[in-house]
């Protein structure tokens, strides 16, 4: 399970499973992914929901 995130920097995909910890990185700096990481971990319940109506099953 995963997450991307798109700014107009760059762009971040971030592992949810078995830790939250960053799997790819295109043009962000180390203060925008800390900042992006936080709200990961912050609407991980909402992002995991979301995960499983998009992929049933």
């Amino acid at each position: 399970m995963h997450v991307h995130v798109i700014s107009p920097d760059g762009e971040a995909k971030f592992w949810l499973e078995p830790d939250i910890e960053l799997a790819v990185n295109q043009g962000l700096g180390t203060t925008e992914l800390n900042e992006l990481k936080k709200i990961v971990e912050e609407r991980q319940n909402e992002i995991r929901e979301h995960w499983h109506r998009h992929f049933p099953g």
